[in-house]
């Protein structure tokens, strides 16, 4: 977007200025969005594409301030103190100090000034009043309000430190088409705490819960799916926004009667979608789907999670081993392979190897489904290397002649049971993979896991086939509910 806000701060104000374009926490809510036009133009003025984790229009992911504490705009240089794309930057630093905002109802917009602008003085002067005044007069244009319906997280949430100049009638009024349910919070990093709480209250935690009752598995999918949460009394919901409409990724959790709670889930989804048949929830869990009593609610099967014994992978002992235990002596014998802790500086090379790995598996006749999950993954492949140790996951990386040729992530879902979120291994090394996978379970069981949850099979017959030779404990059968039609 060119730049068509005017700038009321004067440049020598901003150059002595601390405060914009830092922030105290990598994940800070107060960090510029861009929109997909804005994320073009920005990547063609040098900032790179790895910071935007979702393409068609996000907030920046941040950097470590390299002389002091917090964190900065990829796109500011802290010596200087200029931005380096400012002519073209997006419309939510062009708006800045002013601030588009819901009130704290979250049904109406609002334009108000940030008082941590340094500039700010006690009460806003009648010249402030008159620009807030020119910036609405540009936010009322057709084309602008189109653009901020197109992006609504450009609209933040109520702040108290923010003084309301003006309401905004005609933005209100366009985006309450769309914003279904001013209870849903965007789903954050910052959420784990209160996803963790939700699941302590729903008391879902066993050996056999499925690795989808953990936060990681959801954030990594934020690259691809719009996520939302809400609470409703003491139960936690969680929903995603395809482009067909709105599911559940999960059941509710809370303490109470799980049989209200989905209806209640259902309810909403119904007035979100109308009746499209994407309104779904997905893992229940069999004794969840045991404690239902209505019928207006039928399941189906879901692809299971493959749970092992982490003592018979770490060993990989007598015959029904026997193939990948050759397969990990080959790759022991043939390569010199290390073993060490993921770490931030080794994303750009994780990032060329999924792409070669995923290149490996295309040319293996992969199908047009395996393509796309391919396709679908890469994204959240770069959120995990870029944000493992704000959502509670942990990973190493492999290395043949100082090359990284494989990956691996997973996290705790109970103190006995480590899930394999991601694992990714050149195809082009023998072995490679067996070798990585019976790694990571011995790892797993020196730290104490009695099991390894490796995760579900995406439908893939493949797939399938290599985690049943394994052979797995248990798979675990978790079912998609949908509401009978009438």
């Amino acid at each position: 977007m060119t730049k068509t806000l005017p700038q009321f701060v004067p440049g020598a104000t901003c150059s002595r200025c601390d405060v914009c374009c830092r922030f105290p926490e990598a994940d800070s809510f107060l960090r510029p969005y861009f929109t997909r036009r804005e994320i073009t133009q920005a990547v063609a003025q040098g900032v790179p594409h790895s910071y935007f984790p979702n393409k068609s229009g996000s907030q920046i992911d941040l950097v470590k301030h390299p002389q002091g504490e917090g964190y900065l705009c990829p796109a500011f240089d802290a010596l200087s103190g200029r931005c380096g794309i400012y002519e073209q930057r997006p419309l939510d630093c062009q708006l800045y100090p002013l601030a588009l905002m819901w009130d704290q109802s979250g049904r109406e917009v609002l334009l108000g000034w940030d008082t941590k602008c340094p500039f700010m003085r006690d009460e806003p002067s009648r010249s402030i009043q008159t620009y807030a005044e020119q910036v609405e007069a540009v936010l009322r244009s057709d084309a602008m309000i189109e653009e901020l319906a197109a992006h609504p997280r450009l609209i933040g949430p109520f702040q108290d430190d923010v003084i309301v100049l003006n309401r905004l009638p005609h933005l209100t009024a366009r985006l309450a088409q769309q914003r279904v349910d001013p209870r849903l919070h965007p789903l954050t990093a910052s959420d784990a705490s209160v996803f963790a709480a939700a699941l302590e209250r729903a008391h879902v935690l066993h050996p056999d819960t499925p690795a989808a009752f953990a936060f990681p598995f959801h954030y990594m999918w934020t690259s691809v799916l719009s996520y939302w949460w809400m609470e409703v009394g003491d139960t936690w919901f969680l929903f995603a926004k395809s482009p067909d409409g709105w599911f559940m990724p999960l059941p509710p959790l809370g303490p109470g009667s799980l049989d209200q709670a989905m209806q209640l889930a259902f309810t909403l989804m119904r007035q979100w979608n109308g009746p499209s048949p994407v309104s779904r929830i997905e893992s229940v869990m069999d004794v969840q789907k045991t404690r239902m009593t209505t019928d207006e609610i039928q399941f189906r099967p879901k692809d299971g999670d493959y749970l092992y014994s982490a003592a018979a992978l770490a060993a990989l002992a007598g015959d029904p081993y026997k193939s990948h235990r050759a397969l990990c002596n080959r790759a022991a014998r043939e390569q010199v392979i290390t073993s060490e802790p993921y770490r931030a500086s080794d994303q750009a090379d994780c990032a060329l190897l999924y792409r070669r790995w995923s290149e490996q598996k295309c040319q293996d006749h992969q199908d047009r489904l395996g393509q796309l999950l391919l396709e679908d993954a890469e994204p959240a492949h770069q959120l995990v290397f870029r944000e493992h140790d704000r959502i509670g996951v942990s990973g190493r990386v492999m290395r043949v002649n100082n090359k990284i040729v494989a990956y691996t992530f997973g996290y705790w879902l109970t103190p006995e049971t480590w899930c394999v979120l991601l694992e990714v291994a050149d195809r082009s090394v023998p072995g490679l993979a067996q070798w990585v996978f019976r790694e990571t379970c011995l790892m797993a069981s020196v730290q104490g896991a009695v099991w390894i949850n490796a995760m579900d099979d995406s439908g893939l017959p493949g797939l399938r086939a290599a985690k049943s030779a394994y052979h797995p404990t248990a798979v675990l059968t978790t079912w998609i509910a949908t509401r009978t039609t009438t």
